[in-house]
């Protein structure tokens, strides 16, 4: 592991949301790196001293500045005249107190609605069969399955694009468009653990070219070893053949982790 690559886990690794491969490779990288080791000690420090840092309290002119400005806004309030709400007001209110705050809720939320409605229709509506309506039922669901995995993979939070990516594991067929946004985050995602999860995710895809070219294209430009070795296996278990170059490609770098050539050699071997 480089400096480079440790400083994006420094955020994960002093929070203790690593995984144990990536905290034990972390702690292996700082018993022999001075520099980093006092980088790490400095921004825990920083932390502790931030969380002990005591709650500001208002002075006592700001409190009357409040205070005052309360009152002449409760004054206002008094003496405005005040119209009878409309009953969409009154529907819009009541709707509010039950409709949830976050955005994922409100995704789940509407779903179930969405589900519930075509339901119905189908019910009163449709003389089909049975066994048309379960159809269109699981349809239904893949399709509320791919809208929540969409919209957590592109969360800030890494906590909520893994669980993006456990969305994803669920699924019996994802379309072309989630295995693209699963493809972009084992490229692009800065936080190691959401890249393993999501080469985990592809893997169960693997009968797919999509999937197979990606992951092949995706190996030369990861920079985390375990990604690396990870992919490596992945590919070795896919006989994926065109993997071949790219592993031959990894070899000619110098700077190597010693692991992950190891793993490329036993890949070269079996694929050739």
């Amino acid at each position: 592991m480089t400096c480079s690559q440790l400083h994006e886990l420094i955020p994960d690794y002093l929070a203790g949301s690593l995984m144990r491969a990536a905290q034990e490779e972390v702690a292996a990288h700082l018993a022999t790196c001075a520099g980093c080791q006092q980088e790490v000690a400095n921004l825990e420090s920083m932390w502790t001293q931030l969380g002990s840092l005591p709650k500001a309290q208002p002075s006592e002119a700001s409190r009357a500045r409040f205070y005052a400005m309360l009152e002449a806004y409760e004054h206002g309030l008094q003496h405005e005249p005040r119209l009878a709400p409309s009953w969409r007001e009154r529907f819009n209110a009541w709707l509010e107190r039950w409709w949830p705050k976050q955005p994922l809720w409100q995704l789940g939320f509407a779903a179930a609605f969405m589900l519930l409605g075509i339901f119905i229709g189908q019910r009163f509506t449709s003389p089909s069969p049975r066994g048309g309506e379960i159809v269109q039922m699981r349809m239904d669901l893949q399709n509320m399955q791919q809208m929540v995995a969409l919209s957590l993979l592109q969360q800030p939070s890494p906590s909520d694009r893994l669980r993006g990516v456990s969305w994803v594991h669920q699924m019996q067929a994802p379309d072309q468009e989630v295995l693209n946004v699963l493809l972009q985050t084992l490229n692009e995602d800065p936080n190691v653990n959401v890249r393993l999860a999501a080469a985990e995710a592809l893997g169960l895809y693997g009968n797919e070219d999509l999937v197979r070219q990606g992951i092949v294209a995706s190996l030369p430009r990861q920079t985390s070893p375990l990604v690396q070795i990870r992919l490596i296996i992945l590919l070795t278990e896919l006989r994926e053949k065109k993997a071949h170059a790219a592993l031959q490609q990894l070899m000619q770098n110098e700077q190597l982790n010693q692991e992950v050539r190891k793993q490329a050699e036993i890949g070269l071997k079996e694929l050739y």
